[in-house]
C-alpha cells in the first residue's frame, strides 16, 4: 500500500477531528465559492448545497473570478467569497481572494495550511488538518474541504455519515478490482450536489491513471456522450435520492450497450447502498472515487505519488 492509498483509507479520523465553521451564510447576498482543479469541483457541490438551503451561490474558477467576475455575479452584488485552497498558495485562488477584497467583499479562506498567503488575506479563516502523507493528488484534503463547505451550507453531517463513508469504501473495495478488469473508458454521472464530486472522480481518474474519463449530469449522458459506450466502459452512477428511478434507466441503457456500472445508492452491475445523513451523499461517496483512480493507476503500473506533469501547488510566474 503506497502513501496515496493510506491517505484515502485513513482520512476518516481527520473528518472526525474537523470542527465546524464559525460563520454562517447570509441571505440577501451571493456566495461565490472559488477554487482551482479539485477545489473548484468541490466548490460545485458546496454551491449546490447552499442553493438548496436557500442561499444564492455558484462555483467559480479562481482566474475566472479575478478576470471576469461580472460574468458570474452581476457587478455591485453583495458577495461573500469562500476561497478553497489546500496549500493556501495557489496563484489563481490567492489572486481571486485579493480581487474580492479589493472589490469590498468578505473572504472566508478554507485551507489545510496555517500561515499561508490565503490565511493572511482572508477576512476569516477555516483550517483543516489533513493526512500528513498526502502528496500531489488531493484526497483527504478534498474531502475535508467538502465536509467543511457542506457544514457551512447547513448540512448536518455527523458521526453516522462518517461511519457510512468508511463502510462504503470497505464494501466497494471488495468489488473494484474485478469490476475494473478490461475497462479503459470511465464515466462519472451525478446530479445536483453530486455533480461536483462526479467531476472530481473524473479528474482523479485522469491525473492518477492517465485514463480517458468524463463527467456528466445523468440524463444528459444520453444526449451525445452515450455514443462512446462499449464493452470497455466503466460507469459510476452517483444516485440522487430525488431522481433515482430515472437515473436507473440510464444505468440500464449503458449496461445494455456493454458498460459495467457501479451504482452508488441505486441499481448497477454492482449496487451499493449509501447510508448516513440526508445531504451527505457527495462526501460519503468521494473516497470510493479516489480509490478507483488509485486502482486503475496501479493496473497501469503508474505511481500516483508522482503524477505526470503535476505539482503539489500550482503557482504561476508573471
Amino acid at each position: 500500500m503506497n502513501a496515496t492509498e493510506r491517505g484515502i483509507r485513513e482520512q476518516f479520523s481527520f473528518w472526525r477531528a474537523l470542527t465546524r465553521p464559525q460563520s454562517s451564510p447570509q441571505t440577501g447576498q451571493m456566495h461565490a465559492i472559488i477554487g482551482c482543479g479539485t477545489s473548484v469541483h468541490i466548490a460545485d457541490s458546496i454551491a449546490c448545497a447552499l442553493n438548496e438551503a436557500g442561499f444564492l451561490a455558484r462555483a467559480v474558477p479562481g482566474n475566472e473570478w479575478t478576470r471576469r467576475a461580472s460574468s458570474y455575479v452581476p457587478s455591485g452584488t453583495k458577495t461573500q467569497l469562500v476561497a478553497l485552497s489546500r496549500s493556501g498558495e495557489s496563484t489563481e485562488t490567492v489572486a481571486a481572494a485579493a480581487a474580492g477584497l479589493e472589490a469590498g467583499h468578505e473572504v472566508l479562506g478554507v485551507t489545510c495550511a496555517a500561515g499561508s498567503a490565503l490565511t493572511k488575506m482572508s477576512s476569516e479563516v477555516f483550517e483543516a488538518e489533513t493526512h500528513p502523507e498526502e502528496g500531489i493528488v488531493m484526497t483527504a484534503s478534498a474531502s475535508l474541504m467538502l465536509l467543511a463547505g457542506l457544514r457551512y451550507a447547513g448540512r448536518k453531517i455527523g458521526p453516522a455519515s462518517i461511519a457510512a463513508a468508511e463502510a462504503l469504501l470497505e464494501e466497494a473495495d471488495t468489488h473494484l478490482v474485478a469490476l475494473l478488469r478490461g475497462r479503459s473508458h470511465f464515466v462519472f454521472l451525478g446530479g445536483g450536489a453530486l455533480y461536483g464530486v462526479a467531476r472530481e472522480g473524473a479528474l482523479k481518474m485522469q491525473e492518477m491513471s492517465l485514463s480517458q474519463s468524463e463527467a456528466h449530469h445523468p440524463l444528459e449522458y444520453r444526449h451525445g456522450p452515450i455514443s462512446l459506450i462499449d464493452e470497455r466502459s466503466f460507469v459510476v452512477m452517483l444516485y440522487h435520492p430525488d431522481t433515482r428511478e430515472e437515473e436507473a434507466l440510464v444505468a440500464r441503457d449503458v449496461m445494455e450497450k456493454g458498460a459495467v456500472v457501479l451504482g452508488l445508492g441505486g441499481p448497477g452491475t454492482i449496487s451499493l447502498a449509501v447510508e448516513g445523513d440526508h445531504g451527505a451523499e457527495p462526501l460519503i461517496c468521494l473516497p470510493v472515487l479516489q480509490l478507483l483512480g488509485e486502482y486503475v493507476a496501479r493496473a497501469h503500473g503508474l505511481d500516483t505519488l508522482a503524477p505526470r506533469h503535476l505539482t503539489k501547488v500550482v503557482t504561476l510566474k508573471g
